[in-house]
This record gives C-alpha cells, sequence and structure tokens, in this order.
C-alpha cells in the first residue's frame, strides 16, 4: 500500500497541492497535517510511521523537508522505515528508496550527515582546548568560592541556623551545601540547633 503524508506549516496554507499530487502518485490512504517544520509533535506523522506503516508499505510525501525538519532526523526516519520493509518515496526530490539509486541517494544524506557531526565535535574539542590554554575553564561558575566556605562553616559552627536556612542564606542548595562544607559539618551543625531547641 502506498501512504501519503501532507504537512502544512500555517492554517493559512492549503495543503491541495500536496493532497494532488499524492494521488496522483497512487496513494490509498493520505494523511495531513497542520504543523510548523520546527514543532516535533507531530500526531500525524508519529500515527503513519508507527500504526498505518506494514512490511511493503510505501510511505510517499511530496517533498522531504515535509517529513523531517532536519537532515539527521531525516536520515533517522528513513533508517528506521527500511529496517521496518517500508519505502519512502520523495515526489519533488524524485527519491525512492525501493529502488538501489534511491538507497544511494539516502546513504549519501547519511554520509554528509555523519561527516557534519564529526566537523562539529572536532571545532568543538579544539574551541575548548584554546579556551584551555588562554586559562579559561567551560562549565558553569562554582556555586561556592573559598570564602563562602569559610562563611558557610563558620553560620553552622554557630549552631543557630538549620542547615536549610544556612543553604539559603548562601544562596545554595542543601546537597550544594553538603558536598562543599562536608556531610559531617552539616550532620554536627544540625545536631548542634536540635540541642538548642
Amino acid at each position: 500500500m502506498r501512504v501519503g503524508y501532507a504537512r502544512v506549516s500555517t492554517t493559512d496554507q492549503s495543503p491541495e497541492l500536496q493532497l494532488d499530487a499524492l494521488r496522483r502518485a497512487g496513494c490509498e490512504k493520505i494523511l495531513t497535517e497542520k504543523a510548523l517544520g520546527a514543532k516535533a509533535d507531530r500526531p500525524e506523522l508519529a500515527r503513519v510511521l508507527d500504526d498505518v506503516l506494514r512490511k511493503g508499505d510505501v510511505l510517499v510525501v511530496w517533498k522531504l523537508d515535509r517529513l523531517a525538519r532536519s537532515l539527521k532526523k531525516l536520515i533517522t526516519t528513513a533508517e528506521d522505515l527500511e529496517e521496518r520493509g517500508i519505502g519512502l518515496v520523495s515526489l519533488t526530490e524524485s527519491i525512492d528508496t525501493t529502488t538501489p539509486g534511491g538507497v544511494l541517494v539516502f546513504h549519501v544524506f547519511g554520509a554528509i550527515a555523519q561527516f557534519e557531526r564529526a566537523l562539529i565535535r572536532e571545532r568543538t574539542a579544539a574551541g575548548l582546548a584554546e579556551a584551555r590554554r588562554r586559562g579559561r575553564k567551560g562549565g558553569r561558575p562554582p556555586a561556592f568560592k573559598a570564602g563562602d566556605v569559610t562563611a558557610a562553616r563558620a553560620l553552622m559552627k554557630e549552631g543557630k541556623l538549620p542547615v536549610r536556612d544556612v543553604a539559603k542564606r548562601m544562596g545554595v542548595s542543601v546537597a550544594t551545601l553538603y558536598r562543599h562544607v562536608g556531610k559531617r559539618t552539616a550532620e554536627d551543625a544540625a545536631d548542634a540547633v536540635a540541642a538548642r531547641g
């Protein structure tokens, strides 16, 4: 069975151009969706991919960008369909994964996507190495500075404030406070507060 999937980005757009093309391509069933390209939640597409298509079926789209916004998502979807024995046809780009030429095109897409990911990783690693060379560290700034730890310990040693209040005053969570001043110190402070109570 040939199953068509049409998507328009806004409520103003009409899917008729896509629907006509899908009907001419022999689609027995067509599902239409109105969703922004960047929007991840596409219930009709999920229904087509999960419930409608069976082994031997062919998913037909007017254009590949109707199916997926990114090349990575497109490759993932095509690979999933291939593993399940389902073909993919794009009418505008004349791609048909039920033919050897169509499969070749998708392998080329996959190689390009993999190359792009490798380049991004390489550039990220080079940028981090250069930042370290210049003395900059990555990640979030530390929640506690040395002076903060000393102040927190002093507050806890007094035994007047519960650990939760000390953490609040320092602007950190109780877990962060424990991590920096040591759980034993915090427990001693809690015992002191309880003894005063």
